[in-house]
């Protein structure tokens, strides 16, 4: 009995050896068809594959500021509201503005009146121009005739035919006419030069009303100012303004998010993007969304890396110096219908693969 006992232990050790045995073979054979498919796969496909999951969702935001200042008088948007190009967003109490617009007004209506009023004044002055040309001809006119009277009368009263008193009258008399052309003369000299002045006073009048326009023009832009529209389409975030807040100009009121336009920018190590061309196709997946099914393009390649366009950059070469691998960011455009786009939020997580096998398109 103890031969039949061993005989069958031998039996079950070889049996139990024989399956060992071919399990072993069969892990053998998927290791080695499992290696060759992965090595079959990696020299195809996946040496081309670079991933990344220093990845996050970006979005051009606008930060929405006053142009002026004053106490916000209505508000037309609600946190995480979307607005469309133009619309708009809030609007400020404007009567101020417009106080100045009509006081800008007021000027040009004024210095317009004042170039009428000169103008009707220097009409005023050539007829007072005329006047003073035909005055001075008349006393030219009574020159000559005492200039003639003294001619005649020099011969006559030196031969005694006519009295040297009346001689002496005739002389008093172009003397006195000499001096009524030369009072003529001043006369027409300073209306003419009136009229130069009186120009001059119509130009500084139009140069005012030139300046009252451009006042008003800069009033009308403050009060179309006073409401603040929106610059892009997009989704209000951030909002901090109230309804009777006081604002000034350029502080940060909201933001708008282009939630159409969206994109991923991709942190890849420097050893990473010495095939990657904008153009290939990417592989995304979010954090936040695990089940969708997002693809994209290589879109651009930052022209230094993140270190280089730090406040302070690096100077490798001051002081001991130890290698670090750096980070070049790269564009991601997302390529998904709009309503998965409307679906991401700036700022999700990400994980993206390139494919740099494909070529650029």
């Amino acid at each position: 009995m103890a031969t039949t006992a061993q005989t069958e232990t031998n039996a079950d050790t070889q049996r139990r050896n024989r399956l060992l045995r071919r399990f072993l073979i069969g892990l053998a054979i998927v290791i080695l068809v499992g290696g060759g498919a992965w090595l079959i796969h990696h020299q195809l496909i996946g040496q081309y594959l670079e991933e990344t999951n220093d990845a996050y969702v970006r979005g051009d935001s606008v930060t929405v500021s006053s142009k002026v200042s004053g106490y916000v008088d209505q508000l037309f948007v609600a946190d995480n509201q979307d607005v469309r190009a133009g619309a708009p967003l809030l609007r400020l109490d404007a009567r101020d503005y417009r106080a100045q617009a009509a006081q800008f007004t007021a000027q040009q209506g004024v210095s317009a009146a004042n170039a009428d009023n000169i103008r009707a004044t220097i009409l005023e002055q050539e007829a007072a121009i005329d006047q003073a040309r035909a005055q001075l001809d008349s006393a030219l006119a009574t020159q000559r005739f005492a200039d003639g009277e003294v001619a005649r009368y020099t011969p006559l009263a030196a031969s005694g035919a006519e009295t040297r008193e009346k001689l002496a009258s005739l002389r008093r008399e172009a003397a006195q006419a000499h001096a009524q052309v030369a009072q003529g003369r001043a006369a027409l000299i300073s209306a003419q030069r009136r009229i130069g002045s009186l120009r001059a006073q119509v130009r500084q009048a139009v140069a005012q009303g030139a300046a009252a326009r451009a006042q008003l023009s800069a009033a009308n832009v403050n009060v179309g100012s006073a409401q603040v529209k929106a610059s892009i389409a997009g989704r209000i975030g951030d909002r901090s303004v109230r309804v009777g807040q006081y604002v000034q100009p350029g502080v940060r009121l909201m933001s708008i998010v282009p939630v159409d336009a969206l994109y991923i920018v991709a942190n890849f190590k420097e050893t990473q993007i010495g095939a990657m061309r904008p153009g290939q196709p990417v592989e995304i997946a979010i954090d936040a969304m695990p089940d969708a099914d997002l693809h994209g393009h290589v879109e651009s390649l930052s022209p230094g890396t993140g270190a280089e366009f730090s406040l302070l950059p690096p100077q490798n070469a001051t002081g001991n110096f130890t290698k670090i691998v750096q980070r070049v960011p790269v564009r991601i455009a997302i390529d998904a219908a709009p309503a998965i786009r409307r679906a991401l939020i700036a700022g999700l997580s990400a994980t993206v693969t390139v494919d740099t096998k494909a070529g650029a398109r």
